[in-house]
């Protein structure tokens, strides 16, 4: 079995263990990202496509967002219909912040392109990631890269693989925490209370 050591292991190509792999290296800590998927579906899978202020000052700080400021929708405020009226919500005017519709695949792209720029290792179409001696200094992954077994060794492993991945599965139950808040309410709630009712028969 081939073995490699690196400072963090990163599970998860996506805009956090991208984003995270290159915040590292800025600071000149070495990691490895590793990505069930192929390269082609992550860079075409169609997910959120809304930036808050808060992310877009992130990627500009991290010299990303080029193509971001170029191609990028500011949006400045939304428009809600209720009754036949219609009522502008200016949160740009209320808090000074703005969002940007810009689709999370072009982050991705964007961050991939930085992390190959910089000599970024990432592994994609590891689709049998499993991770050991978690609660250890020296944590570590075993995979099949092209067709070879591999381990990966680091001081840190980041599970940033969402929610269904294999890393939040691999945290002894005894250590693990969730916090959960559930809002009274969500888009689709929104939508489905102003829309109009049938006619009653």
């Amino acid at each position: 079995m081939r073995r490699l050591r690196t400072q963090v292991v990163i599970v998860g190509a996506g805009p956090s263990g991208l984003l995270l792999s290159h915040l590292l290296s800025r600071r000149g800590v070495d990691s490895v990202v590793l990505e069930r998927r192929t390269r082609e579906y992550v860079e075409q899978r169609v997910r959120a496509g809304l930036l808050e202020q808060g992310n877009v000052d992130l990627l500009r700080a991290a010299g990303l967002a080029d193509r971001l400021d170029r191609e990028g929708l500011v949006h400045e405020g939304f428009e809600l219909r209720f009754d036949g009226h219609q009522y502008r919500l200016p949160f740009t005017e209320l808090t000074g912040w703005t969002t940007c519709m810009y689709g999370q695949q072009e982050v991705v792209k964007d961050l991939i392109k930085a992390r190959e720029a910089a000599g970024g290792q990432l592994y994609f179409a590891v689709d049998d990631v499993a991770p050991s001696d978690v609660e250890t200094d020296a944590p570590r992954v075993s995979c099949t890269w092209r067709g070879e077994p591999v381990e990966i060794i680091g001081d840190f492993l980041a599970g940033c693989d969402g929610f269904h991945g294999v890393c939040r599965h691999s945290v002894p139950p005894a250590t693990f925490t969730v916090y959960e808040h559930a809002y009274p309410f969500a888009w689709l709630g929104i939508l489905a209370a102003v829309a109009p009712s049938p006619p009653r028969s």
